[in-house]
């Protein structure tokens, strides 16, 4: 189905990452001398489970258009085959870096903040319909605030990235700074599907291919979900949102049904799980359209909705350049009509509030000493 008109706000669009060697110049003299010494300049530091020549890592006409290995490479290349196309008014880049997932924490937030810096610089600047989330190290949550209070008085930053599978789940209170310092500043919290692999994507050990590790993407953004709010964070931060992109979501009518089955008999161990946990993940959290995980059937995906229960919900995505779908049609057949008009405006606008402030004003560059 092609989009009805223009002014669709696109929730998770993909930029290529550039070498390492690009990032140098945001990074402070101390660090570019470390990563040109000990030869990490020559590194990829590419975050991504889709093999490059994947068909499902570009779309085909895409990759061919943008002459390039990998789509998305440059602005040029998201406007011609995405933003004017598909007559998209914001699109929400999100900047998948290894650096989030390194060990040395102090190098992991300075490629952080170089992948900011640097999105700022080459895309947002060069494209005044695009935003973008800011890229954290959150294994350590100081230095994770250190950057969010950076980059929060650029407001075309308009979320916080993590992976969905990290050291432990995000909900535990040693991220609460982070939570802390995004609702300070207005910001989402933008969970994408992806993992630091530092336990295994399964609770009961390390996967052999990549089907599984795909597959099990989904139990990853349900554990979130639960850890979000049993840890109380929805309580302690009633500002935020929790955006989960790439998640699918034909899983959450199940969840639903399971966290308030399982709450009515364990709630005196949770008190500040107040009422039933399905209004509460209802009213806290947005998924993205793509991956569009449902079957063709209208009939089967208008029950999805139904037993959903909740139109503001969905939030609309592409995940160019990501191949979800063919040509010009970006919206699943079979979207019940009354819920379009929510997908592709209404719903992001409630997902992202710094999208509805009008002022957007550049941060300074400037380089930082280093730790």
């Amino acid at each position: 189905m092609k989009l009805p008109g223009t002014g669709a706000i696109d929730c998770d669009v993909h930029i290529a990452m550039p070498p390492v060697k690009a990032l140098l110049p945001f990074m402070s003299d101390y660090w570019q001398d470390q990563i040109v010494t000990r030869f990490i300049d020559r590194s990829s530091f590419a975050m991504t489970s889709y093999p490059p020549r994947s068909p499902l890592t570009g779309r085909a006409d895409w990759r061919e258009k943008s002459g390039a290995s990998l789509p998305g490479s440059t602005p040029e290349h998201l406007r011609s085959q995405l933003l004017d196309p598909f007559g998209v008014d914001i699109a929400i880049c999100h900047a998948l870096h290894g650096g989030m997932a390194l060990f040395n924490e102090d190098m992991g937030a300075e490629f952080c903040s170089a992948v900011n810096r640097w999105v700022a610089a080459e895309w947002l600047d060069r494209e005044p319909r695009l935003r973008a989330s800011i890229l954290v190290h959150a294994q350590n949550p100081q230095l994770a605030v250190e950057e969010i209070e950076r980059c929060a008085g650029d407001k075309r930053f308009v979320a916080v990235l993590l992976p969905v599978m990290g050291d432990s789940p995000l909900g535990r209170r040693i991220y609460w700074p982070i939570y802390e310092a995004a609702q300070k500043h207005g910001l989402s919290i933008a969970a994408h599907a992806g993992s630091t692999y530092r336990n295994p994507p399964t609770g009961v050990g390390w996967t052999s291919y990549q089907i599984e590790d795909y597959v099990s993407q989904s139990a990853a953004f349900q554990n979130l979900i639960v850890s979000f709010m049993a840890e109380g964070l929805f309580r302690k931060f009633p500002d935020i949102t929790l955006v989960c992109l790439e998640s699918g979501f034909t899983w959450m009518p199940t969840l639903l049904w399971r966290c308030a089955k399982t709450w009515r008999g364990v709630r005196a161990e949770v008190p500040w799980i107040d009422r039933n946990p399905a209004q509460i993940v209802r009213e806290r959290v947005k998924l993205s359209l793509r991956p569009f995980d449902a079957p063709e059937d209208p009939a089967i995906i208008a029950r999805i909705f139904e037993q959903i229960d909740c139109p503001e919900m969905l939030v609309f995505s592409t995940d160019y350049p990501h191949w979800q779908f063919d040509g010009e049609d970006a919206l699943p057949d079979g979207l019940p009509s009354s819920l379009v008009g929510k997908i592709l405006i209404d719903n992001p606008l409630a997902a992202f509030p710094r999208l509805r402030e009008e002022k957007f004003d550049a941060p300074s560059l400037e380089k930082e000493a280093a730790p």
